[in-house]
């Protein structure tokens, strides 16, 4: 047990919210760091003599993986002297214990400290690299000047000895046989026990009471398999470090939907309940048209209509198909009331948080790839938007068909800061490379569906965070037309400069993704709305914040066009904004895109509370930190379809709502959310309810 002198770290913090007048003592924060380090940290750190010393031991001891089969010491040394030239200070409370009981390497015994957030920056910059000693720098630089921040499986696992994968999310297809069920759970528990994230998309299973082997009322449809799932993630974890984590998705036309909904409600029967596995539901343009003219709606027994038509009921465009399966007798169907499903879709989010709203015709109709494959589903934090496919897993003696599931690494840029040092162009291009050589890195031959989809898309998903942050330290309100602007000429920038490195990439290795040329980077197509108009700042603030950046015209665009359609792009997705939640404590930054919820946050551990600060806090910009619950949801909807515009895959848009909103209020903003262009929704949280996130995605 630590005593009370140990703790006054703690103390020093809590004393924040002790106002002076009308003021808080946000100073507090910063002698809570000092005493932290003073008081814990550097007692409980191992020291070493010299940098070698501590290498050599760290490899001997099988910390640390041997960097000197990719580096001589003098490299090796350069790096670390690059950073810790920098004397790096942790911003906050939260930021440094953050750090320290997440993320830093521990001996064996868990009590002491073998880094500090100096060697973890030198360390992943070293293993990303890749013995590339100009390159590691340059990794170092981006990091140690929190301008980037890779995802929690990257920042945690680059460089140990003993460590899970780099890779953040997983998604796959479940097949309609036992074959393919069974794969599914063996690649769950293989993924899961790697430290990622596993999505799973059930809406190719037959519905609870149709025929197996031509005789009726035999399946038992989706809900046994989401228990066993539950089972598997709660079972399967990264060595007891990182729990395991998993989602499924469900077509609302499948006629399971009011089971699957019903899972998540907090007075059902325990038989039928669902704890700890996230739920999504995947919705098509025709059934919002349907809910909104308040007409009759029919649900589906996906396993008859892939009798009728060959075709899986998930993989079909419902504005064509639906009236066709209504009219056909040999699909079985149920009569629904399309707003009732709405309403209780409303409800469990009210409720729970869950489901997950993936609006699937939003998702491919900007879909670049959509002649290769469609998106059917998204991962647990709503953001990845990729093609899959059901692979066609058969009995032992007959061969299998492997087709693509979805592997996805992540990373966050920091806006104020890359803003702040005016490296948009240098920080997306080096967070491309390292993101990049993440997927390079990954070989999860254990589930080859995975590993297809890895080597033959190369998908990165580069997102940001401290858009709050950024703009309150500016003096920017975040529902404001200067807000609306900036996002629109940042996120304009990143795309730019993630498709040119990309491109780049793909010219230097004289390697595509697969299937490239059927995409619309290859005929053009996807650039030409950056061909019609210029990007630039409209407003004089957000004109001054960009002084002495270049910001890409149309001309460039027209100049990237002619080289993308020359040369190909290495990465078939790049950008996608996770809720980062975890590593922007680290960061000392907002979570992701979305305001903040708290001005002074409040987190219980244990039997002591931290309180954090928002970044850049002052009692001048206290006002520009208007919490969620106060904003109009549909000001906050407008600015995500903003940055969506310029994002290839999707956004973890979380919708803070009050108690007296009604699930009628609810729906309204799946709708308008829907009427915006975006492509998924994440929580709804209503205020004082708390819900984890996924750590998967905390990037």
């Amino acid at each position: 047990m630590v005593d009370k002198r140990a703790k006054k770290w703690i103390y020093l913090n809590n004393e924040i919210m002790v106002k002076q007048g009308e003021d808080f003592q946000l100073e507090k924060d910063k002698e809570a760091v000092y005493s932290y380090f003073v008081d814990y940290v550097n007692k409980n750190t191992v020291f070493f003599h010299n940098l070698e010393e501590k290498m050599r031991y760290l490899i001997k001891n099988d910390y640390y993986i041997n960097f000197y089969e990719m580096y001589s010491h003098d490299e090796i040394k350069e790096v670390f002297k690059l950073v810790y030239d920098k004397k790096f200070r942790f911003a906050s409370f939260m930021s440094a214990s953050k750090f320290y009981q997440s993320y830093a390497l521990m001996d064996d015994t868990g009590e002491k400290f073998l880094e500090r957030y100096e060697d973890r920056i030198a360390t992943v910059s070293l293993y990303l690299a890749q013995g590339n000693a100009e390159k590691a720098k340059e990794y170092a630089l981006m990091l140690i000047n929190q301008e980037y921040q890779p995802a929690t499986p990257t920042f945690l696992n680059s460089g140990k000895k003993r460590a899970g994968e780099l890779v953040s999310c997983f998604l796959d297809e479940m097949g309609d046989n036992l074959s393919g069920i069974g794969y599914i759970f063996d690649s769950s528990m293989k993924l899961s026990s790697l430290g990622g994230g596993v999505s799973i998309n059930l809406s190719k299973i037959r519905a609870r009471g149709e025929a197996i082997k031509g005789v009726e009322g035999r399946a038992s449809g989706v809900l046994p398999i989401m228990k066993i799932l539950e089972d598997i993630f709660s079972y399967a974890n990264q060595l007891g470090q990182r729990a395991g984590a998993g989602a499924v998705y469900l077509n609302v036309f499948h006629s399971d939907i009011n089971e699957f909904l019903d899972c998540k409600k907090i007075n059902v029967d325990e038989k039928v309940r669902i704890k700890s596995l996230s739920t999504g539901v995947i919705i098509p343009d025709k059934f919002l048209e349907l809910a909104k003219e308040g007409e009759v709606c029919y649900t589906f027994n996906p396993h008859t209509v892939f009798l009728e038509y060959g075709k899986y009921l998930d993989e079909m465009d419902m504005n064509k198909m639906y009236e066709k399966l209504i009219d056909n007798p040999n699909v079985k169907k149920k009569k629904v009331d399309a707003r009732e499903i709405l309403v209780k879709i409303s409800q469990s989010q009210k409720e729970s948080g869950y489901p997950y709203i993936f609006f699937k015709d939003n998702a491919n109709k900007e879909h670049a790839l959509k002649r290769i494959g469609s998106v059917k589903f998204s991962n647990l934090c709503t953001e990845i938007c990729q093609l899959s496919e059901v692979s066609d897993i058969n009995a032992y003696y007959e061969k299998d068909t492997i087709r693509r599931g979805i592997s996805c690494n992540l990373g966050s840029l920091n806006i104020a800061t890359v803003m702040e040092n005016k490296r948009i162009k240098e920080v997306t291009k080096a967070a491309i490379d390292s993101l990049t050589m993440v997927s390079d890195l990954t070989n999860i031959d254990v589930v080859p569906t995975i590993k297809k989809a890895n080597e033959e898309l190369h998908s990165v998903g580069l997102g940001a965070m401290n858009l709050h942050g950024f703009l309150a330290k500016n003096f920017i309100m975040y529902e404001s037309r200067e807000a609306l602007d900036f996002c629109n000429v940042f996120f304009m920038m990143v795309n730019f400069y993630s498709l040119e490195r990309s491109m780049e990439i793909a010219k230097e290795r004289g390697e595509k993704f697969k299937d490239f040329e059927k995409s619309e980077y290859a005929n053009g197509k996807y650039f030409d709305k950056y061909l019609e108009k210029n990007y630039e700042p409209k407003t004089d603030k957000v004109k001054e914040l960009f002084e002495g950046m270049y910001i890409p015209t149309t001309e460039d665009w027209k100049k990237l066009k002619d080289q993308v359609m020359k040369y190909g792009i290495y990465n078939a997705y790049r950008l996608a904004i996770a809720p980062n939640q975890s590593t922007s404590y680290i960061m000392n930054s907002t979570a992701s895109v979305m305001p903040i919820v708290d001005t002074i946050e409040v987190r219980e551990y244990g039997d002591s509370k931290t309180f954090y600060p928002m970044p850049y806090l002052t009692n001048d910009n206290f006002f520009f930190y208007k919490s969620a619950y106060d904003m109009d949801q549909k000001n906050v909807l407008k600015l995500m379809s903003v940055i969506q515009r310029h994002v290839d895959q999707g956004i973890s848009i979380i919708l803070h709502t009050k108690s007296s909103d009604t699930t009628r209020d609810i729906s309204k903003l799946y709708i308008y959310a829907h009427k915006l262009g975006l492509k998924s929704l994440y929580y709804t949280r209503t205020r004082k309810a708390t819900i984890e996130e996924c750590i998967s995605c905390s990037v």
